[in-house]
């Protein structure tokens, strides 16, 4: 679940705000006299001290007294210095708790904490030397997916279809791309267009991600239709080392292409994706590498996540479904 990411201006300092907006904290806590300020520099949030409880847990009744006041829909933040016991309680039985985080190490520890963590943070000035870093890995990281090599078994020629192109508002990497597949339950690692030809330049921000029809994985283990994406829209980016993160879709591009048909299977799972014909669309193999469609053989190994398959509106289900 991504984490709400807030920043304590208090002081008032034009120059932490500015690196907020820079990191992309979601608000800023001030005093109600400075939230103009802040607002006059970016389109941003500003909550004011009066508009939650900050809690400082001394003894077993303060755990008492945020759990009331979270039921009650009212902000709260445990005060720095709060210890893992009273914050897995208060998690136990209630959402949206925030906890004030002085450093990178306490903000990680915040983000883990029975596994979900805290639902906000809010990072003290003493914190924000690693802000980006902060940001970066609670907001933008998705946690690590099992990637597993599956071997290629059939490449066909599937005639013309509709395929996306997700052009991404970030600058990805070899080895980075979207999870695609005609099932839920078997995606494949689509690269990125990350390298270049003698005949196209590289364009790192997109994925040329296949036909409208195939499921991507999202983030917060949700699916979604490739043909349902937009502007605006949040995917995840998947690594070779399954390591997950967020992306925002600028632009979607769904044109008529010449498809294929690929086939792989693992451990007895079969699975299929349609990806257009041309040499710029890859997969990954196992040690990392893109690897085209065009190149690609029969016998190849590249990589793919499994799962159990059984969404409804892209929402995991537990029914008996089977995808092919």
């Amino acid at each position: 679940m991504t984490k709400e990411i807030w920043l304590k201006v208090i002081p008032f300092d034009k120059h932490i705000v500015t690196l907020g907006l820079e990191s992309g904290v979601d608000g800023f806590v001030a005093e109600a006299a400075d939230a103009e300020k802040i607002l006059a520099l970016g389109r941003t949030k500003v909550m004011t001290p009066d508009a939650f409880d900050m809690i400082p847990i001394c003894c077993k009744d303060d755990e008492g007294t945020a759990v009331e006041a979270l039921k009650a829909f009212r902000p709260v933040f445990l005060a720095k210095g709060w210890e893992i016991i009273p914050v897995e309680n208060i998690l136990a039985c209630t959402e949206g708790l925030g906890l004030e985080c002085e450093s990178l190490d306490r903000a990680r520890l915040a983000a883990g904490v029975l596994e979900r963590g805290a639902d906000k943070l809010l990072i003290t000035p003493e914190a924000v030397c690693d802000l980006k870093t902060i940001v970066n890995e609670l907001k933008l990281s998705q946690g690590t997916l099992d990637m597993v090599p599956a071997v290629i078994t059939n490449i066909e020629h599937a005639g013309l279809g509709h395929r996306v192109c997700v052009d991404t508002t970030s600058i990805l990497k070899t080895g980075e791309g979207m999870l695609v597949g005609n099932s839920s339950a078997f995606t494949f690692l689509v690269n990125a267009e990350t390298e270049s030809n003698p005949y196209v330049a590289a364009r790192p921000f997109r994925i040329n991600a296949g036909a409208v029809h195939a499921y991507c994985q999202m983030p917060g283990d949700k699916t979604r239709y490739l043909e349902e994406l937009a502007a605006g829209s949040e995917v995840l980016i998947a690594s070779h080392t399954g390591a997950t993160k967020t992306a925002v879709v600028g632009r979607v591009k769904t044109e008529i292409r010449p498809m294929l048909l690929i086939t792989a299977s693992v451990e007895g799972k079969e699975g299929k994706v349609f990806l257009q014909n041309a040499e710029t669309i890859r997969l990954v193999t196992p040690a990392g590498k893109p690897v085209s469609v065009v190149t690609l053989a029969v016998g190849d190994a590249v990589l793919v996540r499994t799962d159990v398959a059984g969404r409804h509106f892209g929402m995991r289900i537990t029914e008996d479904i089977k995808e092919g």
